[in-house]
């Protein structure tokens, strides 16, 4: 089960939520089902607007999902992404820092999902 704890300057303090193992829904649909209010346009991973910054708490268990080549090419046009942030994702399955929320897919993993309430802002 992943805990996912959402915090942002939008919410009255943290708000704690859980996903089911093997839930495929993305934080993005999670969070709208728990009323939380990331900034999104798209649902695509397009747009951007939509950013997040993902901590885990045990940073030796990162597990989640693989960067789409879309969600690459966005996070790099954000800034968001180094090459070295690319080359630990495709080679030591070691996720960045930041995501989009609609791409994101927590893991059997306690994360802390943090977002401005600004578009490219996390």
């Amino acid at each position: 089960m992943a805990v996912i704890t959402f915090s942002s300057p939008l919410l009255h303090g943290p708000k704690t939520v859980y996903a089911v193992a093997g839930d495929t829904r993305t934080v993005l649909a999670l969070a709208e089902e728990h009323k939380i209010p990331i900034p999104f346009e798209c649902r695509d991973g397009n747009c951007g607007s939509c950013l997040i910054e993902v901590t885990y708490a045990d940073p030796s268990t990162k597990m989640g999902i693989y960067l789409t080549e879309k969600e690459k090419s966005k996070l790099k046009e954000l800034g968001r992404l180094t090459p070295q942030e690319i080359e630990d994702a495709e080679v030591r399955d070691m996720p960045p820092r930041y995501r989009l929320a609609c791409q994101f897919i927590a893991r059997d993993e306690d994360v802390t999902i943090s977002f401005t309430g600004e578009p490219g802002g996390a």
